[in-house]
């Protein structure tokens, strides 16, 4: 015989876990409180970037899309828009080369570089702490990258004089002419950090001689060089007597005379060159 059912008893009531919803609480409230609800991330995260944007930018080039292949890649495929993919190609390799040049004279001053960065239509950067720990350094790591690229620069060269092809002869004009337009007499140009070991009156010089040819054939990328080679040139020239300068370009005569036989011979070996391999017509047409 069963036992007879146990009498239905309702539960204790308990307390809810959340907070019971109040007019204009925001769950499902007033609509000036769910505009503020909905805004208030956004205005967080505009005024973090608003505050460490600095450091959002320095961080970019760590990140793995903007790898030293990954911006080689994009610079070939912008290029490849004005000239042909192949000529792109080797026109990246070319600046490569260059930079290359600065980055292993770097690190034979002690001084920790970064692997080469592309911009499109604005070439390519190195990151670095220093230019090493004097003038003559300086000069070094400046004359590094197109002695390097002057070499590269050979064999597109050869390969012309090997088979008549106009295209090598257009890839060896650019690399000589990027070589030897970068010897000029301005930081940050390369031929300016070798003037930090000669005189450094000569980037005054420099200076007036880009601006005239910025007039005379205007370009965002030259003007940019005007800009920042007139700020870093008089903000030098300013603390030109500071102890801290003096001990910077303090060099020996002989370092001077070699940067000054390296400068000035390189200089007029690529002026040969570019002088040799001219084109009348377009790269287009290569």
């Amino acid at each position: 015989m069963s036992e007879p059912p146990t009498p239905w008893t309702p539960e204790p009531a308990t307390e809810p876990s959340y907070e019971p919803v109040q007019p204009g609480s925001g769950r499902g409230g007033g609509l000036r409180e769910r505009a503020r609800r909905f805004l208030g991330p956004i205005a967080g995260a505009l005024a973090l970037l608003a505050t460490k944007g600095k450091a959002l930018i320095l961080l970019l080039p760590k990140l793995k899309v903007f790898t030293t292949s990954a911006s080689m890649l994009v610079s070939i495929g912008a290029y490849a828009l004005i000239w042909p993919w192949t000529f792109a190609i080797g026109f990246v390799l070319l600046l490569l080369l260059h930079e290359l040049g600065h980055v292993i004279q770097l690190r034979r001053e002690g001084v920790e570089a970064s692997a080469p960065m592309f911009i499109p239509f604005m070439g390519a950067v190195i990151a670095a702490k220093s230019m090493g720990e004097d003038a003559a350094a300086e000069a070094r790591v400046g004359l590094a990258g197109p002695i390097l690229g002057s070499i590269a620069s050979l064999v597109p060269l050869g390969l012309w004089l090997a088979t008549g092809d106009d295209f090598w002869r257009a890839l060896a004009y650019v690399g000589f002419l990027i070589n030897l337009f970068n010897l000029l007499p301005i930081v940050p140009l390369d031929g300016g950090r070798a003037m930090a070991a000669l005189s450094p009156w000569m980037w005054f010089a420099g200076f007036a001689g880009l601006v005239a040819l910025t007039i005379v054939a205007p370009n965002p990328i030259l003007i940019l060089i005007v800009l920042v080679g007139g700020f870093e040139s008089w903000r030098r020239w300013k603390a030109r007597n500071t102890p801290e300068s003096q001990a910077y370009h303090d060099i020996p005569a002989r370092t001077r005379a070699w940067v000054a036989v390296v400068y000035l011979g390189l200089a007029a070996l690529l002026a040969l060159g570019v002088a040799e391999t001219f084109l009348e017509r377009d790269f287009g047409d290569v």
